[in-house]
């Protein structure tokens, strides 16, 4: 089985000019951006609305976002074994007219006065699920519609894409909830769900997918098949192990997070979309050093040293007090440096995963690496709900975020920093 040191010759080469000659690839990177900005403005919309409009408190908030989570525990092994199985273009299309109509759906609620908690549980509900078939599909689509030589360009270009969603995202549905309202912030979700929808379905190259005339029982085969791949191969196991660490303990932090903005820095919805938003440069910034960076100093180096880095900016967010003008320049400053690093390692995880598992498989892997690294989201959510509730919002979030820093750790240990 290969390993992440094998990606170099497998993934780093030149990128043929076709690349972006190709008009299906063009239609998947716009419509990827259109989906991802959308699903960025939600992620803040959704909780802003919790918070700032129907007074959510810590504990009523790490619920919306358990529940917003939960669908990727429950649903992601499944969704890897339908997605390789379907044609990711018919997942893609089908999940952003959902989440259109989800997001839709608030804002006609919040027009006609009956936008409450229950509702933006469902909404949050609804758009989690479709968003887990979403991302596990066009991961699957790149892999069938690039050469394997293409995938770290084409990732970093998907990945750039979701970086520029992140600067537009954030900022727009907090300001779109801050000075508008709440229906406005949901609507515009909704209608850029709907331009991915557009955009993807005039993908015309045909998918090759397995017969599907198995009975429904072979699905639990074809889960088991993923979980044993990445279980077996090393590069995989510790990736999955080490994001699970991450996003159980990022959930946790972010819901601190949510509330350390606003509650103790006295930040507007506007100026909270804003410091969340730098990110986005940074990932930018990310993801034109991951396709340079692994082929130079090795796939696990990059991880363990962009993970460490990334991570311990978020140390940082503790200290900060005072006046939004002095406390803005640091949040931009640490989410820019907490978005570079997480980017180059999100590319770099990502570029090793498809070099390293077969083409048929390719839906199964990122479900399972999806499931073992993000299941326990929901379950990190709401303990950051309970932690900012007993221990206070400044303690909280130092504890989540030095939570973080184990992920660096295992990937050390799992990958011995190695670049052979």
């Amino acid at each position: 089985m290969p390993s992440a040191s094998s990606a170099d010759s497998e993934s780093a080469g030149p990128v043929p000019p076709s690349l972006w000659r190709d008009v299906d690839f063009r239609r998947l990177w716009v419509g990827q951006a259109a989906s991802q900005l959308a699903e960025h403005a939600s992620l803040v919309v959704l909780p802003l609305i919790a918070v700032l409009t129907l007074h959510a408190d810590a504990g009523q908030l790490g619920v919306l976002r358990a529940v917003g989570q939960a669908p990727i525990l429950l649903f992601s092994l499944f969704v890897g074994a339908w997605v390789d199985r379907w044609r990711a273009r018919t997942v893609m299309v089908l999940t952003d007219v959902g989440r259109a109509l989800a997001l839709g759906g608030a804002a006609v609620a919040g027009l006609l006065g009956g936008l409450g908690l229950p509702t933006l549980l469902v909404v949050a509900f609804a758009v989690g699920t479709l968003s887990v078939f979403f991302d596990v599909a066009y991961q699957a689509s790149l892999v069938r519609l690039v050469k394997r030589d293409q995938l770290v360009r084409g990732n970093s270009a998907l990945e750039g894409s979701r970086s520029a969603a992140q600067i537009g995202g954030p900022a727009l549905g907090g300001a779109l909830v801050s000075l508008l309202s709440a229906p406005v912030g949901a609507a515009f979700s909704a209608v850029f769900f709907a331009l991915s929808f557009l955009s993807i379905r005039r993908i015309r190259r045909r998918e090759s997918i397995p017969d599907r005339s198995e009975r429904p029982p072979r699905v639990w085969r074809r889960i088991h098949e993923g979980l044993r791949l990445v279980v077996s191969d090393t590069s995989l196991r510790t990736v999955g192990l080490a994001s699970a660490a991450f996003q159980f303990s990022f959930a946790a932090m972010m819901t601190v997070y949510l509330l350390f903005l606003p509650r103790e820095l006295h930040l507007s919805g506007t100026a909270v979309g804003l410091a969340l938003a730098a990110t986005g440069p940074g990932a930018l910034l990310g993801s034109l050093l991951a396709s340079r960076l692994p082929s130079r100093f090795g796939y696990g180096a990059v991880l363990v040293t962009a993970a460490a880095f990334g991570d311990g900016a978020m140390l940082c967010l503790p200290v900060l007090h005072g006046p939004s003008a002095v406390t803005m320049p640091a949040l931009l400053a640490v989410n820019f440096v907490f978005g570079a690093f997480g980017q180059l390692v999100n590319v770099t995880a990502m570029a090793v995963r498809q070099a390293v598992t077969p083409e048929g498989m390719q839906g199964r892997v990122a479900a399972t690496i999806t499931c073992v690294g993000m299941g326990l989201t929901p379950l990190g959510s709401l303990l950051g709900g309970c932690l900012a509730q007993e221990w206070g919002l400044r303690t909280s979030l130092l504890v989540t975020a030095a939570g973080m820093m184990l992920s660096p750790a295992l990937m050390a240990q799992g990958l011995g920093v190695k670049t052979e």
